[in-house]
């Protein structure tokens, strides 16, 4: 057996016990199918345990097959009538998984999720480029923990008709719907969590669809075909689960009805309450002033003093798109380099976050940067004007920066950082915040997603929505504990929700 612990959080007890935060577990889980005392192997970082594991034998982390099939299913019904995609009517479904995305074309692909949303709700984390420089880049990668298996559907004529963004994963990172302490408790009781299979956007907690379909009168029936197909996978490569995060609320209802729990959680989101640039003037912040008159007094004057203080500072804020996001000079080596792109500047800016985050957790993994310096440039070039840069200059310097995406009526918040060492009170709620809901005004979007966590979004216009997760436990006696949990979490979520709306930063008559 080979167990090697990765990122330890200092939060965690020492010694590892039962998890409390479970509940009882089955007595049949207490002993180890591995024939041997899983504490005394287990390699722990100082002064913590483990939060994730490469757990049990070594071929178990091994590349499956680059094309593993999944067998072939049968169309039925009248639903095939008046279908436009080929020249014959499809009767066959064959469902593969693929090693990488590559393997797709980026046009098919790409049509499958626009077909799945439609042009107003598309979602720029689900396209063949994001996901692509993710693999190209090193980020998502076998050697990270993520290997790539998505699931593709093909009809008899090689028409692609839906496809699943899979991966098989050895930890619980870049996620962020958290199951360590499930995986905790499989390994208090000697049985292996990891590897795991899981459906979703690498390093990315933004809602969205997850099987992306083709417009067909089928499109339902390939839905459970798909679905059918990654339980196959689950019991084919014997892993303990399946994820699904962050789906569309319509897919997490569908989901239940497939045998899988469903877990809600939270983020702040914010609305445009029809707040529009002014077409005469083309100036957009007096909407931005509208949208502080629907919010409390004392919310409304902190939002202008956090304000002020940018342009004291002698902050200039732009905003970048496209082609706008090119070359700058930047300070390297106590000099000004020209040449170097926004893009190295930011992920300069980004590693600053990401190792400012390990220093606060005992210099383990937690906070480690997850993405690397070509996947900007990747991104950046196949994203074109579906990127938003939101940067702050000092003179001739740049000093920090937001990454955002837009879809079809979404902003993105993606990511912020600053220069090392630098200080600038209320940047971050700029560049991040308020800068992002002037975006959306100007573009006419309905929503800002500003990511996972931060209750100081509140007093600033972010309010919590609920998000969703899907889960497929394998183990019977796993599966029954994890679900009375999930019960008890989600009436927790929803006081806490019901609870920040009562005693939100908006005027009543705007709630």
């Amino acid at each position: 057996m080979a167990v090697v612990a990765i990122h330890c959080p200092a939060s965690l007890s020492t010694n590892p016990t039962p998890s409390s935060f479970l509940g009882h577990l089955p007595s049949h889980l207490g002993k180890s199918r591995f024939g041997q005392n899983v504490q005394n192997s287990v390699h722990t970082c100082k002064r913590t345990t483990i939060k994730a594991l490469f757990w049990g034998p070594r071929k178990a982390l091994e590349t499956p097959d680059t094309d593993c099939s999944l067998g072939h299913f049968t169309l039925t019904g009248s639903g095939l009538e008046g279908d436009s995609t080929s020249s014959g009517k499809p009767q066959i479904v064959f469902v593969s998984a693929v090693s990488s995305i590559l393997e797709v074309p980026s046009a098919e692909w790409d049509a499958c999720n626009l077909d799945s949303t439609g042009p107003e709700k598309f979602n720029p984390f689900l396209s063949h480029g994001f996901l692509s420089s993710l693999e190209e880049s090193g980020s998502a990668v076998k050697e990270t923990g993520w290997i790539p298996q998505h699931i593709i559907a093909r009809d008899e004529h090689k028409n692609i008709l839906g496809v699943v963004p899979f991966y098989l994963k050895s930890h619980s990172y870049g996620e962020y719907v958290f199951d360590h302490a499930w995986a905790d408790a499989y390994y208090n009781y000697g049985s292996r969590y990891y590897p795991k299979l899981q459906c979703c956007v690498p390093f990315t907690p933004v809602t969205g669809q997850r099987f992306l379909l083709r417009d067909t009168p089928y499109k339902d029936q390939v839905f459970d075909i798909l679905v059918s197909a990654m339980k196959d996978l689950t019991a084919k490569f014997q892993v303990s689960s399946l994820h699904v995060t962050f789906p569309l609320e319509s897919e997490w209802h569908r989901m239940k009805e497939k045998g899988f729990l469903q877990r809600m959680g939270m983020q702040y989101h914010w609305k445009n309450r029809n707040y529009k640039k002014c077409v005469t003037c083309n100036y957009f912040l007096a909407s931005f002033d509208e949208f502080l008159m629907d919010m409390k007094q004392n919310k409304r004057r902190s939002i202008r003093q956090d304000r002020k203080k940018i342009s004291a500072q002698n902050l200039t804020m732009k905003r970048l798109r496209g082609d706008e996001i090119t070359f700058l000079l930047i300070p390297l080596d106590s000099a000004y380099t020209f040449g170097a792109r926004h893009w190295d500047t930011f992920y300069q800016f980004y590693r600053n976050t990401t190792d400012n985050k390990s220093v606060h957790v005992a210099n383990c993994l937690w906070g480690s940067a997850y993405l690397t310096r070509d996947f900007f440039h990747d991104m950046g070039s196949k994203l074109g004007d579906n990127v938003l840069l939101v940067v702050a200059e000092e003179g001739d310097k740049l000093v920090a920066g937001a990454l955002n995406l837009i879809g079809g009526d979404t902003l993105f918040g993606r990511l912020w950082g600053c220069l090392p060492g630098a200080y600038y009170p209320s940047l971050h709620f700029e560049a991040c915040y308020y800068q992002a809901i002037e975006a959306a005004i100007e573009l006419n979007l309905d929503t800002v997603e500003a990511g996972a966590q931060g209750e100081h979004k509140v007093q600033r216009g972010y309010m919590p929505v609920p998000t969703y997760s899907c889960h497929y436990i394998a183990d019977e006696g796993f599966r029954k504990v994890i679900e009375d949990f999930l019960v008890r979490e989600t009436a927790q979520v929803k006081l806490v929700m019901k609870l920040m709306h009562e005693s939100g930063p908006f005027k009543e008559a705007t709630e």
